[in-house]
């Protein structure tokens, strides 16, 4: 693994280690509110900016305020409808590569929204070219390039942001985000959640997102180390800041995995609008066979069903999950997570392959999943012990 990433945290470390490693105190511990109510105010707010844009379509200042917002909505309520008006609000420009620097990101996280992430990372190179300093741009091409399993690229960006906030105090915490997040995933997860947690513990309140985003990676470093109540801890500690779709699906998933199906219903049970969610609910349905659990799969075949008439890539892990776990068939499971694996490299698009591969008997598809795993170095103990069955039934 390079170590450039690790470097730049422990140049941090003077500034930080007078500090005790941060971990909530209980589960109930209040940090921060950022309350979101779909049909509150906020969504009139985008009616009303969006009915403006419709009578003055290349307003470019009114596109990129209504795109920005459609995007932080469609990021909260995970409905995919919100990047489609994010896109209609930057249409004018959405095939311009003269666009300017605000708008190829902005299209950027509309690709990204829809798994088109060399789409998406053509934008930020774009972008990043045209304006080198745009430190929104970098961190979205860390991001990007994480999710596909680049994590030596990754590292780059995330230097170049801890290098940024060595003269803006106030990036520290995304930047040390980023880096902890990236080397998590390469060998350092240990050393990146204890340097994560203490830089957490300095931050200021009032930076809301970025302790958000800080919460829910050290929630994930920790499930993914073995250490179930550390996790739990700051996953119920990211979501009294912001309960947006994909914190509710990483700590669903979690629960699932620790075998505590009834909270999932708990938490999902008013929220099948997003598939993701949906699916996780009738997952732990299933567990627990609980009266909904028929209708909840209809649902789900329904809308995989849709989703492949238009062609949409962005549910191949989810629908392999529904595919193998729900329906038991792991053949069809395995082509789907095959297809997925092509696109994005998450230690969630690892573990259903291997599961799929280990069902169907079918160990070849494997192989290009163990080879990432050995090369990255990505610590995940729900990983290790399906690799393990993986490789000694490719012995036998």
């Amino acid at each position: 693994m390079s170590t450039s990433v690790l470097v730049f945290l422990f140049a941090l470390l003077p500034s930080i280690v007078a500090a005790e490693p941060f971990v909530p105190h209980d589960n109930d511990q209040v940090l921060e509110r950022l309350p979101f109510v779909p049909g509150d105010s906020s969504i009139r707010a985008l009616r009303v900016r969006r009915a403006a844009l419709a009578s003055d379509p290349r307003n470019i200042d009114l596109a990129i305020e209504a795109a920005t917002d459609y995007i932080s909505t469609g990021r909260i309520t995970g409905d995919p409808r919100f990047y489609g008006y994010a896109q209609a609000a930057l249409d004018p420009w959405w095939t311009s590569a003269d666009a300017p620097t605000q708008i190829l990101v902005l299209r950027a996280d509309v690709k990204q929204a829809s798994h088109d992430f060399h789409g998406a990372l053509r934008d930020l190179n774009l972008a990043i070219e045209k304006e080198p300093d745009n430190l929104n741009a970098v961190l979205t091409r860390a991001i990007v390039l994480q999710v596909q399993g680049r994590f030596g690229e990754a590292q780059n960006d995330c230097a170049r942001l801890l290098d940024a906030a060595r003269r803006a105090p106030l990036l520290q915490l995304t930047a040390t985000t980023c880096a902890a997040s990236v080397a998590s995933f390469s060998g350092g997860a240990t050393r990146s959640f204890d340097i994560l947690n203490t830089a957490l513990q300095r931050a200021s309140v009032a930076d809301v997102q970025g302790r958000d985003w800080a919460l829910t990676t050290l929630a994930d470093i920790a499930a993914r180390l073995g250490r179930a109540r550390v996790a739990d801890r700051f996953f119920r500690a990211a979501l009294t800041i912001e309960q947006d779709a994909w914190l509710l699906s990483a700590y669903a998933d979690f629960l699932l995995a620790q075998g505590r199906p009834q909270e999932v219903i708990e938490l999902l049970r008013d929220k099948t609008d997003v598939d993701t969610l949906l699916l996780l609910l009738t997952l732990a349905e299933q567990e627990l066979d609980a009266p909904s659990l028929v209708e909840h799969v209809e649902l789900l075949r329904d809308r995989f069903a849709a989703s492949r008439l238009r062609n949409d890539q962005r549910h191949l892990r989810e629908e392999a999950r529904f595919t193998l776990h729900i329906l038991d068939r792991p053949k069809p499971a395995l082509q789907l997570a095959r297809a997925n694996w092509h696109v994005q490299h998450e230690p969630e698009d690892a573990r259903i392959l291997l599961q799929a591969a280990l069902a169907a008997d079918r160990f070849k598809p494997a192989e290009p999943v163990l080879a990432f795993l050995e090369h990255s170095r990505l610590e995940d103990v729900r990983l290790e012990r399906l690799t393990g069955r993986v490789r000694a039934a490719i012995v036998q």
